[in-house]
C-alpha cells in the first residue's frame, strides 16, 4: 500500500533561523533524477529481465508485481522463501496479476535456509528482488552480487552494524562488477520528493538549521504462535516483532524518513541520542521490540533533527519529513512555506513502480544505479537510534560504524529452539 502523507501544523507561523554552509548538496541528488521522469513511460530496450524473488511475503510479491509493470521484457522465473506455502500464495497472486510473465516451474522454487544460494546460482536469473526479513539481507545481497546478479532490495538492509558493513562491502563489489543495486526507499524515485529536494539544494529555504521526521501510526499485522510451531518458524513468520529479524520498527519502517533527512542535508549525523519503550504492545506475540521511539540526530555544526516513530493504535498519526531553513520550511510531501512558497501539484507515477522503471532503465542503458552504500548508511542511522534507546547511551557515528561488534545473528539457522532475548532496558542493556 502506498505511504500516506500527512500535512500537519498548518496554523504554525513560518519561522526564520540562522544557517550553516550547505555541504555536499550535489552528492545528495538521487542518481535516478537523471533518468526520464515521464509518467507511464516504460524503460527503453528489449533486453530480457529475468527475475528471481527472495522472500515471497506481501512485500516481495508486491515488489515483483511492480517490477513486472515497470517495463516490457520482464519475467519472474524463480522464487525462494523459507516456507513452501508462501511461495504457493505468492505464485498465485503473480499469475493472477501477470499470467503471461510468470514462468516458475517446480524445479526453480527453493525453500530452506540455503535455498537463496540455489536461486542466486540459477543461470535463468539476472535480477533478484529481495524482500525476506531484513536480518537476512546482507547474506542474500552478498550471494547475489557474487553470482553476478542485479538487485532490487527492500529496506532496511541490515539490523546491526556487522550487517551494515557487509552490505557496504557487497555494494562496492557490485560497483566493481557493473551490477545495479536499487533499494526500496521509493521516495528517492518519487517526483514530488525529487522536486522538493532540488529546491532545498538550490537554496529555496536558505541554510538548513534543523528538522523533524515522523512515522507515527497504529498497529500492524501480528501472527500468534501455533501448536507444533518451533521458535524459529514462529519468529520468521512473525518477524516484525523480533529485533534480530526486523531491527525494530525504527529500523524496519522509520528508515524511510531518516533517509529523506540525510538526503536533504547531504551528510550523515555525527552523534545520536534516543529513548523509547514498550508500553502497549506487551503480549508475547509482540516479541521483544519497542512500540515507540524518540531520537535526536545531531548533524555537523550542531544542527539537530528530531525523529519520532510509534506503532500504537488510538493515537495521533503523522508520517512526514520537515526540513527547517533560514528562509522557510520544506515538507517532503511537496511543499515549501516561507520566502519561496511552492507546492507540488503535478501528476506522478506510483513511486513503487517508478523505482523499478529507474532500475531497469539503468541496467539496459549500461549505467547501473548503485544505491547500496547510501541505504546502508541510512539503515545504520536507524540502527544507532535503536541502540541508543535500548541502552540509554549517546552514540557517535564513528564508534558505531567502525567499532561496534553488535551482531544479532542466531546461533544456528534451523527450525528448532531459538530463545528470545529479553526486552531492552535503558541503563541496563549493554552497549556492544
Amino acid at each position: 500500500m502506498p505511504d500516506q502523507f500527512y500535512q500537519n501544523d498548518k496554523n504554525n507561523k513560518n519561522s526564520m533561523f540562522s544557517r550553516r554552509e550547505f555541504l555536499k548538496a550535489s552528492a545528495a541528488v538521487s542518481l535516478a533524477a537523471a533518468l526520464p521522469r515521464i509518467p507511464g513511460a516504460h524503460a527503453a530496450g528489449s533486453d530480457a529481465i529475468r527475475v528471481g524473488i527472495i522472500g515471497c511475503g506481501g512485500r516481495g510479491t508486491g515488489a515483483a508485481i511492480d517490477c513486472l509493470k515497470a517495463a516490457p521484457g520482464v519475467e519472474v522465473v524463480a522464487m525462494f522463501d523459507l516456507f513452501q506455502d508462501r511461495i504457493a500464495s505468492s505464485l498465485k497472486k503473480l499469475i493472477e496479476a501477470h499470467p503471461d510473465k510468470v514462468k516458475v516451474p517446480p524445479e526453480r522454487q527453493f525453500t530452506g535456509f540455503d535455498g537463496y544460494l540455489k536461486l542466486a546460482a540459477c543461470p535463468e536469473v539476472n535480477l533478484i528482488v529481495m524482500a525476506a526479513p531484513p536480518h537476512f539481507r546482507p547474506m542474500h545481497l552478498r550471494a547475489a552480487v557474487e553470482a553476478g546478479k542485479h538487485v532490487f532490495m527492500e529496506k532496511p538492509v541490515a539490523v546491526d552494524p556487522v550487517g551494515v558493513r557487509s552490505v557496504i562491502a557487497s555494494s562496492q563489489l557490485a560497483e566493481e562488477k557493473g551490477l545495479a543495486i536499487v533499494a526500496g526507499t521509493q521516495r528517492r524515485h518519487q517526483t514530488r520528493y525529487l522536486e522538493v529536494m532540488k529546491r532545498i539544494h538550490d537554496g529555496a529555504i536558505g541554510e538548513l538549521v534543523g528538522g523533524q521526521c515522523y512515522w507515527n501510526q497504529g498497529e500492524l499485522w501480528v501472527k500468534k504462535k501455533e501448536p507444533g510451531m518451533s521458535d524459529m518458524e514462529w519468529q520468521c513468520r512473525n518477524w516484525l516483532y523480533f529485533t534480530w529479524l526486523s531491527g525494530d520498527h525504527i529500523v524496519e519502517q522509520h528508515v524511510h524518513n531518516i533517509d529523506v533527512i540525510n538526503w536533504a542535508f547531504g551528510t550523515l549525523p555525527v552523534k545520536v541520542m534516543g529513548m523509547g519503550g514498550r508500553q502497549v504492545r506487551t503480549a508475547p506475540e509482540y516479541g521483544n521490540i519497542y512500540d515507540h521511539f524518540a531520537v535526536e540526530y545531531e548533524y555537523p555544526n550542531g544542527v539537530r533533527v528530531l525523529s519520532m516513530c510509534r506503532q500504537i493504535p488510538g493515537c495521533a498519526d503523522r508520517i512526514e519529513e520537515r526540513v527547517v531553513g533560514t528562509k522557510g520550511v520544506a515538507f517532503g510531501y511537496g511543499e515549501i512555506r516561507g520566502e519561496n512558497n511552492w507546492k507540488f501539484e503535478a501528476d506522478e507515477l506510483n513511486p513503487y513502480v517508478q523505482e523499478h522503471i529507474d532500475l531497469i532503465a539503468s541496467i539496459r542503458s549500461g549505467h547501473p544505479l548503485n544505491e547500496g552504500r547510501r541505504i546502508a548508511e541510512s539503515t545504520m542511522c536507524a540502527i544507532i537510534g535503536r541502540m541508543s534507546a535500548y541502552t540509554g547511551r549517546a552514540i557517535s557515528w564513528d564508534w558505531a560504524m567502525n567499532a561496534s561488534q553488535l551482531d544479532l545473528s542466531p546461533k544456528t539457522y534451523e527450525f528448532g529452539p531459538n530463545p528470545v532475548d529479553p526486552v531492552a532496558v535503558p541503563g541496563q542493556t549493554p552497549l556492544v
